[in-house]
């Protein structure tokens, strides 16, 4: 078989063309990379509007409204994903979705910090015909709301008709924009070491300081909610009691959303793409990206293929030897191989021509030495397995190289 002719079935057999093999590796490439950031950065990506009471919902009892409004004004106000990075001396607004929220780790950690938490309220469902909005079933359980801050306090949730009249702020040091006007119902909190800031006509709390520590209770989420942020009165005094909470020299105010399931938590494949991290990742993939720019080029000369059927003697016993194999056939050939040695040994020891047959057998019988041809012969004849056959044929073997000696 001539080298044109595997060369050209080569060519024949293959399933696509270079450009195309190159396209759909390089499509590939792409889509697992794409596929990495995506894994990556997912919880970031995730609008949060879900209906929620957080700082990303633009539902009525969410809080998007006044994050939207503190940057209007340049308070510079945050949403934060990431439970690690709430040491911050700033305020931290946390908007737990019920009592059962568990805060604990979240409120250690906002020991000495100033930190408002805000009750929750209504009972809420989707809003079939606009996405992220809610429609309100109800009020809570008051035990819900109460048990926010469980078990370190205790506190005891009352709601109340209002009628919209302007609450009162006890502090004479508070601001005068800090004026609120009572939400419809009215939801009030009582306990142990609780400090009222704002509070009802009847004195019930409505906003208050735990003790002398900078945690703070914002009893009825009205008051800042996107609810209570379409009133313009409302919004400004919730500004304001934002400020006053806030620490002397703050930058910012931070929302919390990792309460509401909306946080990111620490991965090994974040760290691929954030910085110092990401110059080693972006030289492992220039790394790569040569490795496979120079596996497309060819070194040195092109190697022949080899042929089908190889020159020679040699290759032609092999390939009968494999034949004979293939076919399991070897034991069969014990008599023609002790026959060859027998015609040779008729050349190599100088048997009479007169002499044919089983007179040749006898005459090499008769030479010096044990055991005899013929009973060498018998054993190759009879061999009926290749270990048979392969001691059979070097007894043979060594037999006629004894003689010839």
């Amino acid at each position: 078989m001539s080298d044109l002719a595997i060369s050209a079935r080569a060519r024949s057999e293959g399933a696509f063309r270079p450009a195309t093999i190159m396209l759909v590796v390089a499509i590939g490439i792409i889509a697992f990379a794409a596929m990495l950031v995506l894994g990556a950065y997912a919880p970031e990506l995730r609008s949060g509007r879900n209906g929620g009471t957080h700082a990303l919902s633009n539902a009525a009892t969410g809080f998007s409204g006044i994050v939207q409004l503190a940057r209007a004004t340049g308070r510079n106000p945050r949403i934060q994903r990431s439970e690690l990075l709430l040491d911050t001396e700033d305020l931290v607004v946390l908007t737990p979705e019920s009592g059962m929220t568990e805060m604990g780790q979240v409120l250690a950690r906002r020991s000495t910090k100033p930190t408002l938490v805000v009750l929750p309220k209504w009972n809420t469902v989707p809003d079939p015909s606009r996405a992220g909005w809610v429609r309100a079933q109800g009020l809570k359980p008051a035990w819900d709301p109460g048990r926010t801050l469980a078990p370190a306090n205790l506190l005891k949730v009352r709601r109340h008709r209002s009628g919209g009249t302007r609450l009162t702020t006890v502090p004479g040091h508070a601001p005068p924009e800090l004026r609120f006007i009572a939400p419809r119902p009215l939801q009030t909190a009582s306990g142990p070491g609780l400090k009222p800031i704002v509070t009802d006509s009847a004195g019930r709390i409505v906003l208050a300081q735990f003790e002398n520590r900078p945690l703070y209770l914002l009893a009825d989420p009205d008051l800042l909610s996107n609810r209570g942020m379409s009133d313009r009165g409302q919004a400004g005094a919730a500004l304001a009691m934002l400020d006053f909470l806030n620490a002397t020299g703050a930058k910012s105010i931070v929302f919390d959303v990792t309460l509401n399931g909306l946080g990111q938590a620490r991965s090994p494949m974040r760290l691929m793409f954030d910085p110092p991290f990401l110059a080693a990742t972006l030289a492992i993939a220039a790394a790569l990206l040569l490795a496979g720019l120079q596996a497309l080029s060819r070194f040195g000369p092109p190697r022949r293929p080899e042929r089908a059927i190889a020159f020679g003697k040699a290759a032609l016993i092999d390939n009968s030897a494999a034949l004979v194999r293939q076919a399991r056939r070897e034991a069969g050939l014990g008599g023609r191989y002790a026959e060859m040695i027998r015609d040779k040994a008729v050349t190599v020891f100088a048997v009479p021509a007169r002499l044919k047959g089983g007179a040749v057998t006898d005459y090499l019988d008769k030479l010096d030495g044990r055991p005899s041809f013929s009973a060498l012969a018998s054993a190759a004849a009879e061999a009926r397995s290749r270990e048979e056959l392969l001691a059979a044929a070097q007894a043979l073997h060594r037999w006629q190289g004894e003689k010839k000696g």
